[in-house]
């Protein structure tokens, strides 16, 4: 018996270092967790650039850009009447200073408008040192976050030079990291013994089958003494008016003060692009081929413009696939969620002035399948949605299209 205890063990710590073998650093932060077409049909982010990648603890550094709030809303989600613009970050490695919106600050959750284009900017301050993984995100009420294109960033120096302190409107210098914080413990530990003393005078004695007996002998009446009663009063008087009377005093201490807000920002979209009513996309049929890790567009595209186009790039839920016969001027990078040769269409040449032309666009890539984008075609809402880039001839102008379609899936 003895040895197959010992061989049981053996093989048990045999599997565990299986498992160990393939340990490896989580890096993500839940960028597939939502289903596909709300991460293709929400928040559909372009432009998004940081200003540096490399700085030092108390450094300043900022991420910008531009995202379309899709027409096409995914019936069983929310309306984005309460969103709230933020970072996700490993921990608290960042501080956010500053917060915009189409320029405008703001602290607050905002209401979108579907169909609208808006312009954001977020500055936050280095905390502690090391290389992180960071994403813009939106959180969307009752739907989740929606994660625009994550960036590494490299936090050099030390953490115990960071400060973070501001001036109360009492004109008062503080250090946010340590403000308040021997209070905050003092209370914490204040409510933790008084309830762990008010539970110990109950469990001090004899518990449930002595009780349990005393109630089947018709003793109900002496499980609570009159020091039970006593002490239960001396409770119920004494912690309401503690809080008041503490909660007095430190309205005397600090007779001015915010409190926590509450309201929802109602900022308008951008004014409507330029390039509206000047080169219009139709999407008429999108195929996902499943062998050859495809998605197939049949568009109708007219050029109202002065000037031909060429069809540049489809970006969705972060991945970009791009036209390997134009110069494409995506500036974000290269190496990470992009297909550089990842779009074709069966008809190349630009599309001349007044001219109207049914294509068909072909993005293929395995990214389709490594991001959990081909999930697609099993969900309950099969629809793709995404931004369509298109260029002038001389890629000095940029029209951009938000397309969506119905998604029919080809097994063969």
């Amino acid at each position: 018996m003895k040895t197959i205890f010992i061989k049981c063990l053996m093989l048990l710590g045999f599997i565990l270092s299986l498992y160990t073998l393939n340990i490896q650093t989580v890096l993500a932060h839940g960028e597939k967790a939502l289903e596909p077409f709300i991460r293709m049909r929400t928040i559909q982010w372009y432009d998004v650039q940081w200003d540096k990648q490399k700085f030092n603890v108390n450094d300043e550094v900022s991420v910008s850009g531009k995202f379309h709030v899709a027409e096409d809303w995914p019936v069983s989600v929310p309306k984005p009447e309460a969103s709230f613009l933020n970072i996700s970050t490993p921990g608290p490695v960042l501080i956010r200073t500053e917060r915009y919106l189409n320029g405008k600050p703001f602290m607050n959750s905002v209401a979108l408008q579907p169909g609208g284009d808006y312009s954001f900017k977020i500055v936050l301050k280095g905390r502690l040192p090391g290389r992180y993984h960071i994403h813009p995100f939106f959180n969307l009420q009752d739907a989740g976050q929606v994660m625009g294109p994550g960036m590494w960033l490299e936090i050099a120096g030390d953490a115990a030079d960071f400060s973070n302190e501001i001036k109360t409107i009492n004109g008062e210098l503080v250090d946010m990291e340590t403000f308040g914080l021997s209070n905050g413990i003092l209370w914490h530990a204040f409510w933790g013994l008084l309830a762990t003393a008010w539970l110990l005078w109950w469990v001090r004695r004899p518990l449930f089958i002595a009780r349990y007996r005393m109630l089947q002998a018709g003793l109900e009446d002496e499980l609570i003494t009159s020091n039970d009663r006593l002490i239960a009063k001396g409770m119920l008087i004494g912690v309401p008016v503690l809080v008041l009377a503490i909660n007095a005093m430190t309205n005397s201490q600090y007779p001015n003060t915010i409190p926590l807000q509450a309201a929802l920002d109602q900022i308008l979209p951008l004014s409507a692009q330029v390039n509206a009513g000047v080169v219009d996309v139709e999407t008429l049929k999108a195929e996902y081929r499943v062998a050859e890790r495809a998605m197939t567009f049949t568009v109708n595209v007219k050029n109202s413009s002065e000037s031909p186009i060429q069809i540049g790039e489809f970006a969705t839920a972060n991945v970009h696939f791009l036209n390997k016969h134009l110069q494409s001027p995506y500036q974000g990078d290269v190496n990470m969620m992009t297909a550089p040769e990842g779009l074709l269409l069966d008809n190349p040449a630009p599309i001349q002035p007044g001219e109207q032309r049914t294509l068909t666009i072909t993005t293929k890539d395995a990214l389709w399948e490594s991001e959990k984008l081909n999930g697609l075609i099993r969900d309950a809402d099969s629809r793709v949605g995404g931004l369509l880039f298109l260029y002038d001839d001389h890629l000095g102008k940029r029209f951009i299209s938000s397309i969506s379609a119905a998604v029919i899936p080809k097994f063969n």
